[in-house]
């Protein structure tokens, strides 16, 4: 990718908080989505959102996973939509539970290293829609959907024909301390956990005695928060084990599709020395590794910025691809 930031946003943490907060996502009006709800086998729900509007016979589907607290409103959400809408395919944006403005019913939410409700996800969406399959990950949906490829093998091909993950955290354990420090602990670390922890302690009044509401509220940061809430209740025995096994970076050479994996080297909590290099992947991982680009940001133009570079480039890689 061939990216480079306006003169007026110097730096990954201006490219990421301008392109998030002002950053024109569509041309004309917001995407139009109609909610659909599918019950899962262990008795809960996700919700998915599909952009409504003409779709050609046998066009893509383009299906998007979101980041950690995202939604089908999120900047990048928006505007994957209007580059599916120019292009006449097909888009739902899928919500991991919790996260489509209601809490889910069971005792448990998402994580980095989610690969099996990806795989159901996809496995089902596999079945209804008649054209190609191409997904992509944002963040943390990227880590998860490059672990379910890694996981699936050469039996991907059988469900999509091409993923790319951006700004994925591959390595979570080197993400979690950057997060942790400086800049990125007071301004991006509070605001997750501003979302993060009320959610939970709505959780434990769900499921009393599910984990220490004490300790929680207690969390200054994301590894304490994983230590407490998300590693035990996903099988993990600490946020060590979790981001050991969720990350995506040692798999990435079982990978058996088309895989893009995009990380600006300056995103402010995704270190560029911990991103994988070509002796990391095989032959079927594309490494793009832009300077500038912030953390899902990749602006361009004036103010406020125009964010339709990225879909953009992602996409044309995926329509290659399928």
């Amino acid at each position: 990718m061939n990216y480079s930031a306006p003169w007026w946003l110097p730096g990954g943490n201006l490219q990421t908080i301008v392109a998030a907060k002002v950053g024109q996502r569509y041309a004309g009006t917001p995407p139009v989505y109609e909610r659909e709800r599918w019950h899962t086998p262990d008795q809960d729900f996700i919700d998915l959102d599909w952009q409504q509007g003409e779709v050609q016979n046998g066009a893509p589907l383009l299906v998007l996973f979101h980041g950690l607290e995202g939604s089908s409103r999120s900047h990048y959400a928006e505007s994957f939509a209007e580059y599916a809408r120019l292009q006449h395919m097909a888009y739902v944006v899928v919500h991991f539970r919790g996260c489509s403005g209601e809490l889910n019913h069971a005792p448990r939410a998402y994580h980095s290293g989610d690969y099996e409700e990806i795989g159901w996800i996809l496995d089902r969406l596999r079945q209804r829609h008649v054209g190609p399959l191409l997904a992509v990950g944002i963040s943390l949906g990227g880590n998860a959907l490059l672990r379910w490829a890694e996981e699936s093998g050469s039996l991907a091909a059988q469900v999509v024909s091409a993923v790319a993950s951006v700004c994925a955290p591959v390595d979570l354990a080197a993400s979690g301390v950057s997060i942790g420090q400086g800049f990125n602990r007071q301004v991006y670390t509070r605001m997750f956990l501003q979302s993060m922890k009320p959610k939970a302690l709505r959780k434990l009044a769900q499921f009393p005695g599910l984990f220490d509401g004490d300790a929680l509220r207690a969390a200054k940061d994301l590894y304490a928060f994983d230590n407490i809430f998300t590693a035990p209740l996903h099988g993990f025995k600490n946020t060590d084990a979790y981001w050991r096994n969720a990350s995506a970076k040692p798999g990435l050479h079982r990978i058996r599709i088309p895989a893009l994996v995009l990380n600006a080297l300056n995103d402010p909590f995704v270190p560029a020395a911990s991103l994988p290099v070509i002796r990391d992947v095989g032959d079927w991982v594309t490494l793009w590794q832009p300077r500038e680009g912030g953390h899902v940001g990749f602006p361009s133009g004036s103010f406020p910025s125009r964010l339709f570079r990225l879909p953009q480039t992602v996409g044309a890689w995926l329509l290659q691809n399928r």
